[in-house]
């Protein structure tokens, strides 16, 4: 079966990530019609492929050509198109889902729900090769994981300041990342923060008032804290402009996970070098499926099947909500229990 899908908004993903995808499973997907902001971009884009233009998401939804939304940026745009792609009973492959703020994903979360439409919320860390790679070796020679290592650093600047909706996704990404590798549901959070009171941007109000967030995930059971995994997630944006070099310095692996049987570093998309009694093992997964070929075949496949799938949206939301309660619990001062 080949989707007939239309592209709202082309986000800073879409020449190296969903673009090439797509040119290679020309077998699964026809891009039928493109709606951006900026009109010259998707007329200069359309004409590549070669696809029309729609003025508007709501146009491109209800369009009786196209299957499938591919919902690949924000913008200004919000949590619109989703619903509108709900009212059209139109399948929606969404990168765009976390960076919806916790009102606009409960009404995304409802209304999909209510359509019975498949809806696919776009986690590349799942699906990398160096993850794949080693989930397998989880279940082959290290064992099950005990602690995990998360990490994201970045520079800042007052011309390309992080704002709230940025590093919220980061977080909620990162968050995904470790409930995916471990398996289970974190039972508890404690969030800390510093404050960004000398990073010097423009902006108050749009820019989040921390250059550091960590957060900590207990994985035991509940009323056993401690006795289970654990995950450390830490996203900063802390490297001034000056020191563009030192982001790079000494940079910490994307994921560490210690495991029953030994020890494994990731660096995203595929690079993956693991410890065990037989010494140190290096694997460059660059020969593997890319990352956005494997997102688009496992939406193609979730439309095409019997059974409707919308474990991905409700994987945001979890994410979200586990990133609200580390907020929360920052504010606090003390660790506060998940539901479950």
């Amino acid at each position: 079966m080949k989707l007939r899908v239309g592209v709202v908004g082309l986000g800073q993903a879409w020449e190296t990530r969903h673009s090439p995808a797509l040119r290679a499973l020309t077998d699964r997907f026809e891009v039928r019609a493109f709606c951006d902001p900026i009109a010259h971009r998707a007329a200069e884009i359309a004409q590549r492929w070669p696809a029309r233009t729609c003025d508007g998401f709501r146009a491109l939804a209800t369009s009786g050509d196209i299957d499938a939304i591919l919902y690949l940026s924000a913008q200004w745009y919000g949590a619109l198109p989703i619903l509108a792609a709900c009212d059209a009973g139109k399948a929606i492959y969404c990168s765009a889902a976390l960076d919806l703020d916790t009102h606009e994903a409960d009404e995304v979360r409802r209304r999909v729900q209510e359509a019975g439409v498949a809806f696919m919320a776009e986690f590349p860390c799942r699906l990398a090769p160096a993850t794949l790679r080693l989930k397998e070796l989880m279940a082959t020679r290290l064992g099950l994981p005990r602690l995990l290592f998360c990490n994201r650093r970045f520079t800042t600047s007052v011309e390309t300041c992080r704002t709230y909706t940025s590093d919220m996704r980061q977080l909620i990404e990162m968050v995904d990342w470790c409930r995916d590798v471990v398996g289970t549901e974190a039972t508890s959070v404690v969030g800390a923060a510093h404050a960004s009171a000398s990073l010097g941007c423009p902006d108050r109000h749009t820019v989040v008032p921390k250059d550091y967030l960590v957060m900590t995930l207990d994985f035991s059971p509940a009323g056993e804290v401690g006795t289970g995994p654990v995950a450390q997630i830490a996203c900063g944006s802390y490297v001034a402009p000056q020191w563009h070099e030192a982001a790079v310095f000494r940079r910490p692996a994307d994921l560490q996970v210690v495991c029953q049987r030994g020890i494994a570093f990731i660096d995203l998309p595929h690079t993956l070098v693991w410890f065990d009694e037989a010494g140190q093992h290096s694997e460059s997964l660059v020969h593997d499926r890319p990352v956005g070929e494997q997102l688009l075949l496992h939406f193609h496949r979730q439309v095409g099947s019997l059974v409707l799938k919308t474990s991905s949206l409700e994987d945001a939301y979890r994410a979200l909500a586990i990133v609200n309660k580390a907020q929360e619990s920052y504010s606090k001062g003390c660790r506060l229990t998940l539901d479950t």
